[in-house]
């Protein structure tokens, strides 16, 4: 299925989209005036973790392609918008049963690179790997002394797999059963972005990408999701602008990045790449200016979202 057979509009959300198809709740707008009144007290982002799951293309060679979910129209947060598999931290994910092992950079290494914690690192790579696993059945684990699990689509798996999505079992507990290895050296961390102010609904995320094992397949295993597809990052993101495919900024932003990263490089090497890339989180930014409210990404400018300003007619210009 290509990047080109997304919905049109807002995909029967009732969100209205900037440019392209730029997801954007209506009640923004509102929001951001009560923020700079005072009268909204920004929720505390829960910290997340998403996947760039890559394969190589149809034909064995570049460009590669990478493996994207449409949220269902139902979802309060994102609906109808395509994005990546992941979620939120479990509190467990801090938590480790020592008789699941851990292949790849220790939690040292991951806490500085991430600039966090080292229970904190732990949490996110560990949601990174979960989430995935979660949503699209793809395991990123493998058996003690090296490989990757060939195979999760077994009725075992998916008792397993609905047990993790219920939090009736904890990731590590999942992984001490199996005598598996979780396999933090198939990730690399590409992005990190934090959901704005003004929202009710924010997460602190960050975005991995990871190459698909081989002998494992994606499926769409989420109640999260009515669909999924295998497209070109460069395909996805000429869907994006042109309105066809609905996405929030940091799903349409790590798109253009991965297709200008790309070339002809292999899925391995496009993680590989990603070991220098900055990690500084990425936070909207509004301000007044000529009766509209303008929205804007530092950085990722083609972002930015000019609305109506409800108390327009005067005033000083405010930034935030």
């Amino acid at each position: 299925m290509g990047a080109t057979d997304g919905d049109k509009g807002d995909g029967g959300t009732g969100r209205t989209t900037g440019a392209g198809g730029q997801w954007f709740p209506p009640e923004w707008a509102g929001r951001i005036r009560a923020l700079r009144a005072g009268e909204l007290v920004p929720p505390e982002p829960r910290r997340a973790a998403t996947v760039m799951l890559l394969r190589d293309g149809p034909f064995g060679g570049a460009p590669v392609e990478v493996y994207l979910l449409r949220r269902r129209a139902s979802m309060a947060f994102g609906a109808g918008a395509h994005a990546y598999p992941g979620g939120g931290v479990d509190p467990r994910d801090e938590e480790w049963d020592e008789a699941a092992g851990w292949s790849g950079p220790d939690r040292a290494s991951w806490a500085a690179r991430l600039g966090v914690s080292e229970a904190v690192a732990q949490s996110i790579v560990c949601a990174a790997v979960r989430e995935t696993f979660e949503e699209s059945g793809v395991l990123l684990a493998g058996p003690h002394g090296g490989g990757v699990v060939a195979d999760t689509t077994g009725d075992d798996w998916e008792v397993d797999r609905r047990a993790l999505v219920d939090r009736e079992l904890s990731f590590s507990d999942f992984l001490a059963r199996r005598r598996l290895v979780l396999r933090s050296d198939l990730l690399a961390p590409w992005t990190r972005w934090i959901t704005p102010e003004f929202e009710s609904r924010r997460y602190d995320t960050w975005f991995f990408v990871a190459a698909l094992p081989v002998g494992q397949r994606a499926r769409n295993a989420s109640t999260e999701a009515d669909r999924t597809l295998w497209t070109a990052p460069g395909e996805a993101y000429a869907g994006y602008r042109r309105g066809e495919l609905l996405m929030m900024p940091p799903t349409a932003a790590t798109l253009r990045e991965l297709a200008e990263s790309v070339g002809s490089a292999e899925p391995a090497e496009v993680r590989a790449a990603a070991g220098g890339r900055d990690l500084s989180p990425v936070l909207a930014r509004t301000h007044r200016e000529g009766g509209e409210i303008v929205i804007r990404w530092p950085g990722y400018e083609e972002f930015e979202k000019r609305m109506p300003d409800p108390d327009a007619g005067g005033g000083a210009e405010e930034r935030r």
